[in-house]
This record gives C-alpha cells, structure tokens and sequence, in this order.
C-alpha cells in the first residue's frame, strides 16, 4: 500500500464519523489511491485526534481535477444546489493540482 502524505496539519474541530461525533486535532493531506472513490488516484484528506492514537477518522477523497471534457466553472455549475443549512456560513473549499 502506498501513502503520499503531503502535508500533516494541526487544527481544532469535530467531525462526525461512525460512531457519532469526534474531536479533532489534525488533517492527512495526501494524493493516493482512494479506497471507495471511483478514480485511480485522489486528493485525500482524513480527519483524525491523534491525542488519543487516531484510531478513528472520518476520510474524504476527491476527484483530482474536474472532468477533461468540461471546463471547471460549467462543471461545477453541473453540481445539485446546496441545501439551505440554516445560520450556519456557507463552506467555501478550494483546491490545487499537486505537481
């Protein structure tokens, strides 16, 4: 199994995983092959407190670049509308082609 961390980052948060909701300190940045995600390679990140030995995560793995046939703005206009979430501020995430 291969692993390409790129960046390990220190921050204060909750996630929720499988067992409920989780403190976390620290996200796994990484570019590998995902376990669940169709594609051959993804941008990972999993969510982990690795004050208490990071057994428990909650993963994310994202499609590397937006698909070849489209250009990135139609193609994220393709995506269903968000949900309103109430009062809570809109979730803004950008991403970077790892070289």
């Amino acid at each position: 199994m291969c692993s390409y961390i790129v960046k390990k980052a220190a921050l204060a948060g909750s996630a929720k995983g499988p067992k409920g909701w989780m403190t976390i300190d620290t996200a796994n940045i990484y570019y590998d092959h995902p376990y669940h995600a169709p594609f051959d390679h993804a941008l990972n990140i999993d969510f982990i407190n690795e004050a208490n030995g990071g057994r428990e995560r909650v993963a994310l793995e994202l499609s590397p670049a937006p698909p070849a046939s489209s250009s990135r703005r139609s193609w994220l206009r393709s995506r269903p509308a968000r949900r309103s979430t109430g009062s809570r501020a809109p979730v803004r995430i950008t991403t970077r082609r790892l070289t």
